[in-house]
């Protein structure tokens, strides 16, 4: 499909006193995507597992008309109002405005909250723009019946996307890749696509523990880090490898092998950490305690031979990935190796289903 298949219809409704509520999870990507062009399309394809516990509850209220040319909304975290959101959406707003160009016409709140703490160190804005978008697709399928299901599926990855690159990967699915990609039949840069082949059984049932090294604001934003790529001396040979990374990687997860899963995983990982600290200008963004904790992975894993790996968003917090199978040592080995290298050592328990 292409951008101008997802511009919303002129329809008449009314939506004044309605609301709608939508959850989205958290998302951790496996191939990283690193660098962007345009209106939020990727550099290179990426695939994330979807976590079940870590979501987003957000609910629209549409309370009444609105009598300017501008948005007007209100934005509430936990019931209370947070005037600072407010820039973030407003520009996700505008430029979704094509798309869903009913939203101007109403004054509305949005009340959001989380599963995990907000000072967790967990990026919230794949699952908070993600939960937004869903909303606003459902209001408008109350009033369209038009198109098929699939199609609003589609619609919500695709205005999420334009919130934030990850948050097209928090709408639907267990596995998603987003970005064009040869070995990936549907694949699009316009929104995250469910993984379309058959998952081996050892990676069906895995969990993701979060180690919360630093629950503080990251050193760089992640639009900062993405424009960094733009004149970075290594961006193609980045692009290359997290593409090539997705195809190994579509096989791997078909075939069950651990050892290359978490060989890949890991590389994936630190390639992404590496591009921070060759850009210009460079970021640091692991902490000591990231090294300490990535050190006795690898010493536990090589001393046991239990699976298990490690994956790192772009900041200091670790996500260890095991199957559910090891679930007991592993959560073992956390209380009693890892945790003091975590803020008040404290880490949160996940998990990832794919049916």
């Amino acid at each position: 499909m292409q951008a101008k298949d997802f511009i919303a219809p002129n329809f008449t409704h009314q939506f004044v006193g309605k609301k709608v509520t939508s959850t989205a999870p958290s998302n951790i990507a496996l191939v990283k995507y690193w660098g962007k062009y345009d209106q939020q399309l990727p550099t290179n394809a990426s695939i994330s597992f979807t976590l079940n516990n870590c979501k987003t509850i957000t609910e629209i209220h549409l309370e009444e008309t609105n009598t300017t040319k501008d948005f007007n909304f209100q934005v509430y975290l936990d019931g209370k109002l947070r005037p600072e959101f407010k820039p973030k959406i407003e520009s996700f707003l505008k430029k979704i405005d094509v798309y869903s160009p009913f939203l101007k016409h109403y004054q509305f709140s949005i009340h959001t909250k989380n599963t995990f703490p907000h000072s967790s160190g967990i990026a919230s804005s794949a699952s908070g723009l993600a939960a937004l978008a869903k909303c606003i697709v459902d209001l408008e399928q109350s009033a369209n019946q038009s198109q098929s299901v699939d199609y609003y599926k589609l619609k919500t990855s695709f205005l999420a996307r334009l919130g934030s690159g990850s948050a097209c990967r928090s709408t639907h699915g267990d596995l998603v890749v987003w970005g064009k990609h040869s070995s990936i039949p549907e694949s699009s840069n316009l929104y995250g696509i469910e993984f379309p082949f058959e998952v081996h059984e050892k990676f069906k049932n895995f969990c993701d523990s979060i180690l919360l090294v630093d629950k503080g604001q990251k050193q760089v934003s992640s639009t900062v880090g993405h424009q960094l790529m733009h004149q970075h001396p290594f961006a193609e040979q980045r692009f290359k490898q997290a593409n090539d990374n997705l195809t190994q990687l579509t096989s791997i997860l078909q075939n069950g092998t651990y050892e290359d899963f978490f060989s890949l995983v890991e590389t994936e990982a630190l390639s992404l950490h590496a591009m921070m600290m060759t850009s210009s200008p460079y970021f640091i963004l692991m902490r000591p305690n990231t090294l300490q904790i990535i050190e006795a992975i690898w010493d536990f894993r090589n001393s046991t031979q239990i699976p298990l790996g490690f994956t790192l968003d772009a900041g200091a917090n670790v996500h260890l990935l095991y199957p559910k199978s090891v679930e007991n040592e592993v959560k073992s080995f956390i209380k009693n190796s890892l945790a003091s290298y975590c803020e008040n050592k404290e880490y949160i328990h996940d998990q990832v289903t794919i049916d």
